[in-house]
């Protein structure tokens, strides 16, 4: 760790605040869940599935409750995001394989 003073570190950057900042967490913690990108093994297969089910379903949530309000672009990542997790979900539960 460098001799900084507390004063002296480098200032938090945050990243726009916008439609994905709000999609993307609950994205990319239900594919961790769903083992497509790696994170700690410790949890249970099962569990994992639960909890990237309820991801799944907070996110289709989501998408119903702006119906109507998102721009093109917006719909178009919670879209793509939720297909890219319903089927790796499929796949992980072994209701279809691909």
């Amino acid at each position: 760790m460098s001799e900084k003073k507390k004063n002296e570190e480098t200032p938090l950057v945050l990243p726009p605040l916008e439609f994905s900042s709000l999609v993307l967490p609950f994205f990319t913690q239900g594919l961790i869940l769903l083992e497509q990108i790696e994170e700690d093994k410790e949890k249970t297969e099962d569990k994992n599935l639960d909890l990237a089910k309820r991801l799944i379903e907070l996110l289709d949530l989501l998408k119903e409750k702006t119906k109507g309000n998102l721009k093109t672009d917006e719909e178009q990542f919670i879209d793509s995001s939720l297909h890219q997790l319903k089927l790796a979900y499929m796949e992980k539960a072994k209701i279809i394989k691909l």
